[in-house]
């Protein structure tokens, strides 16, 4: 693993500039990564699963497949009721109808209750966006990095421990929350 220290910016050119004063302190171009981090909830691999009051936001592939299910099953649990009741092909179809309404509703409701889980999640994320400056360190050039990104008015100045390759911050989790720069140890 390899230590890394980090600070924020608002711009590109903001932290283009602190890379430029690394560069005179010292640093090699391989050890410094810019790369904009976005907003929280936005860090998702699959499409977004948010519920408003008017409903889902996306109907995103979780969504749809939720529905899909409940709709198929609710429709053979339907027909397999009410086949033995009746044998009458109207009766069927409409047990079938009704049994599909039902089954969708209920993965419409396991599909609510996942976004409402993923929106959870995403309120207690605390890293903020902007234009991350990490700095590939050593022990011994740490509280130098650090001291270049505070007096350039980096926001949240934080350490990590992590996995540096080819001069980038390889595995970077943007919902990990950081660790100021002063509580490391």
């Amino acid at each position: 693993m390899s230590l890394i220290v980090a600070g924020r910016f608002t711009t590109f050119p903001a932290a283009e500039a602190v890379a430029e004063k690394l560069f005179a302190r010292g640093f090699v171009e391989e050890d410094v990564n810019l790369f904009f981090v976005n907003p929280r909830g936005q860090h998702a691999r699959h499409a977004f699963h948010a519920a408003t009051s008017q409903g889902p936001v996306l109907l995103s592939p979780h969504f749809t497949r939720n529905f899909t299910a409940g709709a198929v099953a609710g429709a053979v649990v339907g027909v397999v009721l009410f086949a033995g009741l009746s044998g009458s092909l109207p009766v069927m179809v409409l047990a079938a109808g009704v049994g599909a309404w039902i089954g969708a509703w209920i993965g419409i409701s396991a599909s609510r209750q996942h976004a409402a889980a993923h929106h959870e999640r995403v309120l207690h994320e605390m890293r903020s966006s902007g234009v991350l400056l990490a700095v590939h360190v050593s022990p011994e050039n740490q509280a130098a990095a650090a001291e270049v990104l505070r007096e350039a008015g980096a926001a949240d100045v934080e350490r990590a421990s992590g996995r540096w390759q080819g001069g980038h911050w390889a595995d970077f989790d943007p919902t990990r929350t950081p660790e100021p720069y002063g509580k490391a140890a």
